[in-house]
């Protein structure tokens, strides 16, 4: 299969892990202190386990989990306020698949679904637009989530609704951005980290620029990365050449994907309708400063927030996670799943304490997906 076989050849990962372990041994990387480095995506955390990376790799390289699944960081607060919109009368509710089985403070969107909420799971919000056109008499809201690379999609939806005057879509916006609860870790006294596995997909839209301070300020290595086995080894290595060597760069391993300044359509897009909130809640961090986007005021018609009066447009509330959940600090790359006292007890995919077990970037999930029992037991 073209652009996929040749990123999983068994030979050059053998090459690549052999030069992984030599680079690291150059630098004295053991099991007892290894290099630590943190994949900020969560899609880069399930192909790790998916290909069983975190076995092959030199024991000196140590996988840290990182902020990078939007599901995951939602804060529970923000769930119910989902809840709250569908449940009114007239709302059609629609959702990225994703979101469907995330739990809330008292219920999912799912569970929701079931009491009677019209709560329909979409592929786009084109299709949440479609519907807004077919149920002229209902209000059609789509959750919009994600980081930068849902939010332009987000944006050219809110763009045609208001060039066809369709009053009656509205989202309610939850993107965020990368680079800033990065920031937040490496600010973080007890953080231990030696570099950065980038995002792929994020930096497909905003480019490899926004990711310097993390080399120029905190002097941590960084490689934006694809997501298939080889990618992700090559990145490895990448970073820790330059750990080797005492640089402190962005490198862009993804290159075939990922051009140097971010697609330019794609940012206009985002510039014209959204504006930086100036704080967002994000799990297991708290408000972090200029983190999260929120519609700009020329399309006020079309935020559901502003609509309905909840989020940050309303009286909002701070719930804490469940008693004994470690979201938190399994999401900040303080914990690793396995550690956490409900994984596998409390918490399952089928009912779910946090994000994280069913979220398809969920750290948790990815433990479950690819180690399940096993994982419980090596922990044990």
């Amino acid at each position: 299969m073209k652009f996929a076989s040749e990123f999983r050849d068994p030979k050059a990962a053998k090459a690549l892990l052999a030069e992984i372990a030599r680079v690291a041994d150059k630098i004295g990387a053991t099991k007892e202190k290894p290099i630590h480095i943190m994949e900020i995506c969560g899609g880069h955390t399930h192909s790790i386990f998916r290909y069983g990376l975190d076995k092959l790799i030199h024991e000196g390289v140590e996988f840290i989990h990182g902020p990078g699944c939007p599901v995951c960081v939602l804060p529970r607060a923000r769930v119910d306020e989902c809840i709250e919109i569908a449940e009114r009368e007239g709302v059609i509710f629609t959702t990225f698949g994703d979101a469907m089985r995330v739990p809330g403070s008292k219920k999912s969107l799912i569970q929701a679904k079931a009491e009677g909420a019209d709560i329909r799971m979409v592929y786009s919000p084109l299709d949440a637009l479609e519907l807004a056109r077919r149920n002229p008499e209902r209000e059609v809201v789509f959750f919009g989530l994600g980081f930068e690379t849902t939010t332009p999609s987000t944006a050219l939806a809110i763009q045609q609704a208001s060039r066809e005057g369709l009053q009656n879509f509205s989202v309610f916006c939850n993107h965020i951005t990368v680079p800033e609860p990065i920031k937040a870790l490496l600010d973080d006294p007890h953080m231990c980290l030696d570099g950065f596995i980038g995002p792929g997909h994020v930096s497909m839209v905003i480019g490899i620029h926004p990711y310097d301070f993390i080399a120029e300020d905190y002097h941590k290595p960084i490689a934006v990365a694809g997501f298939e086995p080889l990618d992700l080894l090559q990145s490895v290595l990448m970073v820790l050449n330059q750990v080797a060597e005492g640089r402190a760069e962005v490198e862009n391993q993804y290159a075939r994907v990922v051009p140097e300044h971010g697609n330019p359509v794609s940012l206009a897009a985002i510039a014209d309708v959204y504006e930086r909130r100036p704080s967002f809640e994000w799990r297991g961090l708290g408000e972090i400063d200029a983190s999260g986007l929120r519609i700009r005021p020329a399309y006020a018609a079309f935020d559901a927030e502003e609509k309905f009066g909840v989020g940050y447009a309303g009286v909002r509330t701070e719930l804490k996670d469940p008693e004994g959940c470690a979201c938190g600090a399994v999401m900040t790359g303080r914990m690793k799943p396995v550690d956490c006292p409900q994984f596998g007890r409390g918490c399952t995919p089928e009912m779910p304490l946090g994000a994280l077990m069913v979220s398809s970037e969920g750290a948790c999930a990815a433990y479950w997906q690819y180690g399940g029992a096993r994982a419980r037991e090596a922990a044990e």
